[in-house]
């Protein structure tokens, strides 16, 4: 049997190999990250042995640039085990070479560490849970990108017509109303052009009628009103506008981008039918996000080890004879999965009576909101593993 370590890196990925007994067989191969690189890789490993059987493939699951590493030799039939790099480094520092780090030596600890088989494996997902990661976190991506574009439509119209936000309230400013009309007259100066009848008729057709002839008659007449009096920018106003307008575009385009990605995620939750939508405060969203982030449950031997994952399970500060008396939470692990969890925990505290009556008890004990939300957050993850791992819907027992 042979034991194969590679390092990933970007562009060069370095391999090693070992035979049964830990003698170097291939030592610090190093191979560009592209077809015929991995071609370079595979010529090599068959002159060892003709049989793909022969082997043990380590990988680091470094970034992104493990995939399709990873995705070649399992076409080529070979047995790979993807390995998180912090396990990497724990036995690095129990080993002779902890003070030295090349990409040479870590392709031969990885090599080593599979000999030994002292590690635990990053389990690949089926790929519609590999799907549903790729989904959640693009649409993650997505919702950051329009909440930013927010932020600046807001800042450029405070300059621009700082009154505008009095007519169309909160939310309401990013309704698909109010973003028509400022594509419309993005200005005060715009506003006053049109008839108060004008307006009216806009804002009914750009509603498609919900606000009703007396209510969008009011908005028109109070932005009439407030345009007259706004204390907006008149010095290069033309080159805000177009920032305006430009950016109010590209907010529609990732809001058309977001309910396109949601539809992709829908149809593979009601491929999947799975039962976490069961579990009080995980919504179709929430719970794609999760089953994505965990991918299969066998992967996790216990809830603590979800925990772990998560970035929730409290770190440990102590030296010598000093301990910390309060932990402050890790957060190593998926932040994505912590966040959805997090999301969970709040919605959870409020419907679930059994969470509910947990959290009000952190409370009482002095604990803050966000450390007692934390609190539920690691209930929720023995919630899921055992409603995952026994396949059944979530029930609320008193």
């Amino acid at each position: 049997m042979f034991y194969v370590g590679i390092d990933i890196g970007k562009n060069t990925h370095v391999a090693s190999v070992i035979n049964q007994e830990g003698t170097p067989w291939l030592n610090g191969f190093s191979f560009p990250n592209s077809l015929k690189g991995i071609q370079s890789l595979l010529d090599r490993l068959l002159q060892l042995s003709d049989t793909s059987e022969s082997f043990r493939i380590g990988l680091e699951a470094t970034g992104h640039y493990w995939s399709s590493v990873y995705s070649f030799l399992d076409d080529h039939g070979f047995t790979q085990y993807v390995i998180n790099p912090i396990q990497t480094d724990g036995w690095r520092k129990g080993s002779e070479i902890r003070k030295r780090k090349t990409d040479k030596i870590d392709s031969l600890l990885i090599a080593e560490l599979i000999r030994h088989g002292q590690f635990v494996e990053t389990l690949l997902t089926e790929e519609q849970l590999y799907s549903l990661k790729q989904y959640t976190r693009y649409r993650n991506y997505q919702v950051s990108q329009a909440s930013d574009y927010k932020r600046k439509i807001i800042a450029v119209l405070d300059q621009i017509f700082p009154e505008y936000a009095r007519v169309f309230k909160g939310r309401g400013l990013f309704s698909m109303t109010s973003l028509q009309l400022l594509q419309a007259c993005p200005s005060p100066q715009e506003v006053e052009e049109w008839t108060t009848e004008d307006l009216t008729e806009f804002i009914n057709q750009a509603s498609r009628m919900r606000l009703g002839p007396e209510r969008a008659r009011k908005k028109a007449t109070d932005l009439k009103e407030v345009s007259t009096e706004s204390f907006g920018v008149t010095f290069g106003l033309e080159s805000f506008t177009f920032q305006l307008q430009s950016m109010i575009e590209q907010l529609q385009f990732f809001e058309s981008q977001i309910q396109e990605t949601e539809k992709k995620i829908e149809e593979l939750m009601n491929q999947l039918d799975s039962v976490i939508t069961t579990i009080t405060g995980i919504g179709p969203i929430t719970g794609a996000t999760i089953l994505g982030e965990l991918g299969d449950i066998r992967r996790f031997s216990s809830p603590k080890q979800i925990v772990a994952y998560a970035g929730l399970d409290p770190s440990i500060s102590q030296s010598g004879e000093f301990e910390a008396t309060q932990n402050v939470m890790s957060k190593r692990g998926s932040p994505h999965l912590r966040k959805a969890l997090f999301q969970a925990a709040t919605v959870a505290c409020v419907h679930d009576p059994i969470l509910k009556a947990f959290y009000e008890k952190k409370r009482s004990e002095g604990k803050h909101h966000l450390t007692a939300v934390g609190a539920v957050a690691r209930k929720m993850c023995h919630i899921i593993y055992a409603v995952l791992q026994k396949n059944e819907p979530y029930e609320i027992r008193k």
